[in-house]
């Protein structure tokens, strides 16, 4: 290993309206196990010489598994009342990526994109499809109430009740956000000692979505990108805006083009461009040298990173 190589992982919970008021004390304490568990899975895989895909799967699976983020286990309801998972995942030395869209019965939504991208000539699959391949493939499968948790029904409740009394064939961006209080979507990020990065990110969507909607977290370059020259990106938030702004690959071309860091690249998209347009998100990210980054224009981000000098997860804006 290289003297100026270090391995890293960094992660994410999702990001919005994430108040010290909207949490208990247990819920707080129950999200940063969570999320210190995820980091610990990954970074032993590569502080024994394992590689970052396979570390950013560790982390991403615990946080699936978990019911306090909209992703595998906590995921949203669909307006039918169901639902419907993406996920993507991408290597930066060879720029290869695998994702799924919509899947309903794939226990594990980034293994079945880690599928895509090795044993398919694909990059994304989505709904009855992906479910299928997902399902050849071995992977576990369950059935869609196995992803039912109480708080994301009753967020649910909240947006019918909201959206049938405006009559709408849709709920408002706003009595979603109402309902939700954050953006729940998870990713990860990290370098190996072969100074390989690779992200990944894996979602339950927006509460009430309608008519098959997708947003970005299984869109490469939108909410998650990996290049071994510039960085690694997985994004969380209002995922309409950031598949317009191409926010994951955006950053990276800045670092890799304008020869900006990590940290700079980041604030200006997601703090500067995205702000200015009302887009609400965060990304974490990691450059080659195996230094993290956590840039999020909200009241707070389920996040954490560890390297081999430190450690830390946190959820509020001033930790």
């Amino acid at each position: 290993m290289a003297a100026e190589q270090q391995v890293a992982i960094v992660i994410h919970g999702g990001a919005g309206t994430i108040k010290r008021e909207n949490l208990s004390d247990e819920q707080e304490k129950a999200i940063k196990k969570d999320l210190q568990a995820a980091l610990d899975a990954g970074y032993a895989i590569l502080e024994r010489g394992g590689d970052s895909t396979q570390s950013i799967i560790a982390a991403i699976k615990i946080l699936e598994d978990s019911e306090h983020f909209n992703a595998g286990k906590g995921a949203v309801y669909t307006k039918p009342g169901k639902h419907e998972l993406d996920a993507s995942i991408m290597r930066g030395n060879d720029l290869e990526a695998g994702a799924v869209a919509g899947v309903s019965y794939t226990k594990n939504p980034i293994l079945a994109a880690e599928q895509v991208m090795l044993n398919s000539p694909h990059v994304m699959l989505a709904g009855s499809g992906a479910d299928t391949f997902s399902q050849l493939k071995g992977l576990e499968q369950v059935k869609n109430s196995y992803f039912d948790t109480p708080a994301r029904y009753k967020a649910w409740q909240e947006v019918e009740t909201k959206t049938k009394a405006k009559n709408a064939d849709q709920a408002s961006q706003q009595d979603v956000l109402d309902a939700e209080f954050k953006f729940g979507t998870v990713g990860a990020v990290a370098v190996d000692q072969n100074g390989d990065i690779a992200a990944g990110t894996s979602t339950g969507g927006m509460t009430y979505k309608a008519w098959g909607r997708v947003g970005d977290s299984p869109v490469i370059g939108a909410g998650t990108y990996a290049d071994n020259r510039s960085c690694g990106i997985s994004a969380t938030g209002h995922g309409e805006f950031f598949i317009r702004y191409t926010v994951a690959s955006d950053i990276c071309a800045r670092v890799r083009y304008q020869k900006l860091t990590l940290q700079q690249a980041a604030q200006e998209v997601i703090m500067t461009e995205l702000k200015a347009v009302g887009g609400s998100g965060g990304v974490i990210g990691m450059d080659p040298k195996g230094k993290p980054v956590m840039v999020f224009n909200t009241s707070g981000m389920y996040r954490g990173y560890k390297t081999p000098e430190s450690s830390k997860v946190a959820i509020y804006g001033d930790e």
